[in-house]
C-alpha cells in the first residue's frame, strides 16, 4: 500500500510539473512580440500561412541584407514567392533552400546556406506556435557568434484561448512535447548539430 502511495505520489507530482511547464511554454509563445531589428538576413521557414509574406514584407523594407526561404517545396520557384517592383531588392538577394523537409532538417540545411553567405545574424520567422522549436534548433544549429531574432507570425490554427479550442491544445502540447525533446537532447548533446570545425 506504501508503495502504491509513493507512486500515486509521484504521478501526481509530475503532473504537475508537467502542468506548470507547460501553462509556462503557452505563455511565452503568446507572448512573444516580433523584434524589428536590421539582420544580414531574413529566414523563413516555409510552409504555414502568411510566413513568407511576411518575410517578402520585411525584406522589401530592408530589415535584412537577403532573404532566405527554408523549406520550399521543389515545383516552387523564385518567381512565384518574390518579384520585385521598382524600389525592391534585386531577386538574387533571395535564396531558396528545397531539400529540408522538417523543423530539425530546415535547420541544419539553412546553417550550411548561411554560412556560405557569411551571415552573421538571422531574423528568424515562422508560425507563433512554432517559434520556441524553432528557435532552440536554429541557436544550436548556428556558430554561437551568431545573433538569432525569432519573429513570431500569427496563425488561425492557433487561438489564444487555447484552453477553450481542443484543436488549439493539441498543436500547442505537441509542440511542448517536441520541444521539451530537444531541450533534453540539447542537455546530453549540446554541440551536436554544429559545424565541425576543421
Amino acid at each position: 500500500m506504501k508503495i502504491f502511495k509513493a507512486f500515486l505520489s509521484l504521478l501526481v507530482i509530475a503532473f504537475l510539473i508537467i502542468t506548470a511547464l507547460f501553462v509556462d511554454f503557452a505563455y511565452k509563445t503568446f507572448s512573444a512580440s516580433p523584434r524589428l531589428v536590421q539582420a544580414d538576413a531574413i529566414v523563413v521557414l516555409a510552409g504555414g500561412r502568411g510566413r513568407v509574406e511576411e518575410g517578402v514584407r520585411l525584406f522589401r523594407d530592408g530589415k535584412g541584407k537577403q532573404l532566405f526561404l527554408v523549406g520550399v517545396d521543389p515545383l516552387v520557384r523564385k518567381s512565384d514567392l518574390y518579384r520585385p517592383k521598382a524600389g525592391d531588392p534585386p531577386a538574387d538577394r533571395v535564396i531558396l533552400e528545397k531539400a529540408s523537409r522538417n523543423t530539425l532538417e530546415n535547420a541544419i540545411y539553412a546553417r550550411d546556406v548561411l554560412a556560405a553567405y557569411d551571415v552573421r545574424s538571422v531574423l528568424l520567422i515562422t508560425s507563433r506556435y512554432h517559434l520556441k522549436r524553432a528557435a532552440i534548433l536554429f541557436r544550436h544549429a548556428l556558430p554561437r557568434d551568431v545573433a538569432i531574432y525569432p519573429y513570431p507570425v500569427d496563425s488561425a490554427n492557433v487561438k489564444e484561448q487555447w484552453w477553450q479550442h481542443e484543436g488549439s491544445f493539441r498543436l500547442l502540447f505537441s509542440e511542448f512535447y517536441k520541444y521539451c525533446l530537444f531541450r533534453i537532447f540539447f542537455l546530453m548533446a549540446p554541440g551536436e548539430l554544429r559545424p565541425v570545425s576543421i
